[in-house]
């Protein structure tokens, strides 16, 4: 068992990834996972209680595993932005995200941008949580860190979403460069004389 997780489900959803990867959602099943996990369909039921249910799952547990759970605070509004911008990066470089933009768009639109699922939460109160001791130490402009955070996400989930449409323009190390700039702007506090 790892991190509370039990090992039959973290395989289902070990099982789960790899077809997705190798064919899809749409041309994933659920005895299909449980073939390759080596399991009785009805043992994939016990924890979920059905491919849809795994696959919101998979979504979920590749998305937090892309928060920064070892970074410490940050300093300074550089070190928040370069957190923001490499868990974003991370995200994009997903094997899942790219195998869902690429082949299942629709799926991509409903597990990433329709819903507000657990991950977006996640990731939403992991960067408010941020926020906030950004603004006691006094490097994030004031207001309320759940908006403040909102709107990152926003901008990340759509830099992240939108990231191959503008490959041509922004290649990766640009991507960065200019993801940093929108976040610093947006979160940098008002300095008294320049509205």
């Amino acid at each position: 068992m790892a991190d509370g997780v039990p090992d039959t489900e973290t395989a289902i959803l070990d099982a789960a990834l790899a077809e997705v990867l190798a064919h899809g959602i749409r041309r994933t099943t659920a005895s299909d996972i449980a073939r390759r996990c080596g399991i009785a369909r009805q043992t994939l039921y016990r924890y979920w209680p059905d491919a849809q249910a795994v696959f919101a799952a998979l979504v979920t547990r590749e998305l937090v595993a892309a928060l920064p759970a070892a970074a410490g605070e940050s300093s300074d509004l550089d070190e928040l932005v370069a957190l923001l911008v490499e868990t974003a990066d991370r995200v994009r470089r997903l094997p899942l995200v790219d195998r869902l933009r690429d082949t299942d768009p629709e799926l991509f639109a409903r597990y990433i941008l329709d819903r507000l699922g657990t991950s977006q939460r996640a990731i939403h109160a992991e960067t408010a949580r941020r926020i906030a001791a950004g603004q006691r130490a006094g490097f994030v402009r004031a207001g309320e860190p759940p908006q403040l955070a909102a709107m990152v996400l926003l901008v990340a989930q759509s830099a992240v979403q939108s990231a191959p449409l503008v490959a041509e323009w922004l290649p990766e190390s640009a991507w960065r460069a200019e993801l940093a700039h929108a976040l610093r702007g947006y979160l940098a506090p008002t300095v008294e004389g320049q509205r």
